[in-house]
């Protein structure tokens, strides 16, 4: 293997979803211990989060038709301007972060036609001359921690590098938002339908927080109304819904200030890490939570992990009724969210998900 030159302009690749970005980011915090310039390269949308991942000094964004979901046609101009523009920034190295079912050949191809020349990347598929590493991961590890291992095979980073999320840059103050008292965050919808819960669900779940004593806000994107305005039907002035009147930095700061999260698997749930703030993970099985659930605070995971959909990556859940996760109790939420919320959680619950 021929060393990357840990000194120079470096180029990250992370062309997914904006958890995937915040998972790249200590992978990322490596690279800029050593690189004179970091530029992280993120999928459609994914430019606002880049930018508050310590170590990144540019951020440029594409859209990857062998990465995206529902993916465009290729368009030859867009990978043009992608080539130009990477030849444009004269990388002296380039790391290409994958999850594990991805290629990162594609991307590699990219970066050899504008001129890039040390790449590494993990890749079953034999690279040729597109890979100057062929990293080959520990199996099982999570996401954050896969991708610190391959920017430490290429030599960047020390022995301090951790796989910790951080996210850096002002917040705004979160009580005009969240108002005012302590609060637990419910964000009970994904843009995979398969890892959200339903509106039921999601209403069970605040109204037996509330009933706890908890004040709770629910957050969601704006195609979440309909599921944020379920979940606080029943709650009234307890219950404070957000969905679709954020900002990133707004939820940032909301989660930031709450108690403790109750999150499916999405974006929130890792941006809630990165802030530090213990999550319980209402985690479908149809990718591994060992690799995905939050990383880093104290987490518990909920959700049947031997359901018939384990290990799919099914986008629409294929078990009617969504049982993985509508059968989590709404009282077993409230005795997680007193777990991971109690003082002692950080040093009795790092990490509690299934291997």
């Amino acid at each position: 293997m021929r060393p990357a030159p840990t000194t120079g302009r470096v180029l990250v690749a992370r062309l997914d979803s904006l958890g995937d970005v915040l998972l790249a980011g200590p992978a990322v915090r490596a690279v800029a211990e050593t690189a004179a310039h970091v530029t992280l390269l993120v999928g459609p949308g994914g430019r606002e989060v880049a930018g508050m991942l310590p170590g990144v000094d540019a951020v440029l964004e594409f859209t990857a038709p062998w990465v995206v979901l529902d993916p465009p046609p290729l368009d030859p101009a867009a990978v043009q301007q992608l080539v130009t523009a990477l030849a444009a920034g004269r990388f002296d190295a380039a790391l290409v972060l994958t999850s594990y079912h991805q290629s990162p050949l594609p991307l590699a191809l990219l970066l050899r036609m504008a001129g890039v020349g040390w790449v590494g990347a993990a890749s079953e598929d034999y690279p040729g001359s597109l890979l100057d590493l062929r990293h080959r991961p520990v199996e099982g590890l999570p996401e954050a921690e896969r991708a610190l291992q391959l920017a430490r095979a290429a030599g960047f980073g020390s022995a301090a590098s951790t796989s910790r999320l951080a996210v850096a840059g002002p917040r705004p103050d979160a009580r005009p938002l969240a108002g005012d008292g302590p609060y637990v965050v419910v964000h009970p919808g994904a843009a995979v339908t398969a890892r959200a819960t339903t509106g039921p669900h999601a209403r069970a779940l605040v109204d037996a927080l509330v009933a706890a004593g908890h004040r709770v806000v629910v957050t969601g994107g704006p195609g979440e109304r309909t599921l944020t305005g379920a979940a606080t039907a029943g709650a009234g002035e307890r219950a404070r819904d957000l969905g679709g009147r954020l900002d990133l930095r707004e939820p940032a700061a909301v989660l930031a200030g709450a108690r403790a999260v109750v999150a499916v698997n999405t974006g929130p749930a890792h941006l809630a890490a990165a802030v530090g703030t213990p999550v319980v993970s209402l985690f479908a099985p149809v990718v591994a939570a060992s690799a995905w659930a939050p990383h880093g605070v104290p987490v518990v995971v909920l959700g049947d992990q031997d359901a018939p959909c384990a290990g799919t990556r099914a986008r629409t859940c294929p078990v009617p009724g969504h049982p993985c996760l509508t059968g989590v109790a709404p009282a077993d939420v409230v005795a997680a969210v007193a777990r991971v919320a109690a003082p002692s959680a950080v040093e009795e619950l790092r990490t509690e998900v299934p291997a």
